[in-house]
């Protein structure tokens, strides 16, 4: 599914948290969301909360997802929104991946986290929610 919007391409920062090396499945996604028509910033290994934010000041995104496979998904996506708030950063759709308990769920979308997918999610799944998040946050 390629998107279909008028304005600019969909810019979006896949970001590997904290001490995961596992990084298969946010390079599978960096992968979809380019051929989906998206402009992909990729962090790299081991960014911190601080420094995803910086990364999504700088480079102007319209969407986050956060890949982790450790365990700190409960510390580590909270504190990249608070991150993203402290720098004024309100109008950012946040997603978060990975290896996520059902119960932890929950209390990731009341820190602010817009959706989790878990592993064997269908990539066109994320792919139309980018979509419809982002054109969703560009009219308000």
């Amino acid at each position: 599914m390629k998107q279909k919007m008028a304005s600019r391409r969909i810019r979006i920062l896949v970001a590997k948290l904290g001490l995961d090396g596992h990084d298969r499945g946010a390079l599978v996604l960096c992968r979809a969301f380019r051929d989906a028509g998206m402009e992909v910033i990729y962090s790299g290994l081991f960014a911190t909360p601080d420094r995803v934010a910086q990364i999504a000041e700088d480079e102007d995104v319209d969407a986050i997802a956060l890949s982790l496979l450790n365990g700190a998904h409960n510390t580590l996506f909270p504190r990249v929104v608070k991150a993203l708030k402290k720098k004024g950063i309100n109008d950012v759709l946040v997603m978060g991946g990975g290896v996520i308990p059902e119960e932890d769920k929950i209390g990731l979308v009341k820190a602010g986290i817009n959706v989790v997918f878990g592993p064997g999610t269908p990539l066109p799944t994320v792919i139309e929610h980018v979509i419809k998040g982002v054109s969703k946050l560009r009219k308000i």
